[in-house]
């Protein structure tokens, strides 16, 4: 059997929606082919994982850096600036020109110097994330495979305000065991219930085949 996994932490707020229609119409179909699929709330497990704390922690350690250095560039413009307000009065035409040219070239720096630190703080952001989000995916993945879902629906945000407990398991415990974030012994949600083997068919004695039907 093939696990379908829509996970929709990185899509966005309508394609969430379109993803959450298909499923609902689906279900008679699910319940006719006696398939289950889990549930849990994807960014709720993201912010427990130890991964997301140390992204968290990097991405505070880099913001300072920048704001360090920001801060010195806004330090350099306002020394320049009082020391023209200074000697303004005295200045000959050209060196008052070039002062001010200085003044410029010094703010543009500045103000280019925070639009580039943003979007470097974005992209380390989003590529550190990534790693996070790989590894929760696979977790996920593997208690799909395990529980034998069709899918495991993301409900963020309100998704789904109700799923029949008939149809659809709370993997959130499930989920943070394999990711280390509880003991087994630690879990609060009631265990789902494992796929039942299906019985081997054998012939018997008069050659009819036993099995289920």
């Amino acid at each position: 059997m093939h696990y379908i996994i829509h996970t929709l932490h990185r899509s966005g707020a309508a394609r969430g929606r379109l993803i959450l229609c298909l499923m609902l119409l689906s279900m008679p179909f699910l319940a006719q082919a006696q398939l289950r699929f889990g549930y849990l709330r994807y960014a709720e497990v993201c912010r427990q994982m130890p991964q997301y704390a140390q992204v968290r922690q990097q991405m505070s350690d880099l913001k300072a850096k920048y704001e360090k250095e920001a801060t010195r560039s806004e330090a350099e413009f306002q020394r320049k600036f009082s020391d023209f307000l200074q000697g303004q009065k005295d200045f000959p035409a050209s060196i008052l020109q070039k002062r001010q040219a200085e003044l410029q070239e010094v703010m543009e720096r500045g103000i280019a110097f925070r639009q580039e630190a943003q979007d470097l703080l974005a992209k380390a952001e989003k590529d550190l994330m990534n790693g996070v989000y790989a590894q929760l995916d696979t977790a996920i993945q593997a208690v799909a495979a395990q529980y034998g879902y069709a899918f495991v629906l993301n409900t963020d945000e309100h998704a789904a305000p109700y799923i029949n407990p008939a149809m659809g398991d709370n993997i959130t415990d499930l989920v943070r065991v394999r990711l280390g974030i509880i003991k087994e012994e630690e879990m609060t949600l009631p265990v789902p219930v494992l796929p039942a083997a299906k019985e081997e068919e054998a012939p018997n004695e008069g050659g009819e085949v036993i099995g289920n039907e």
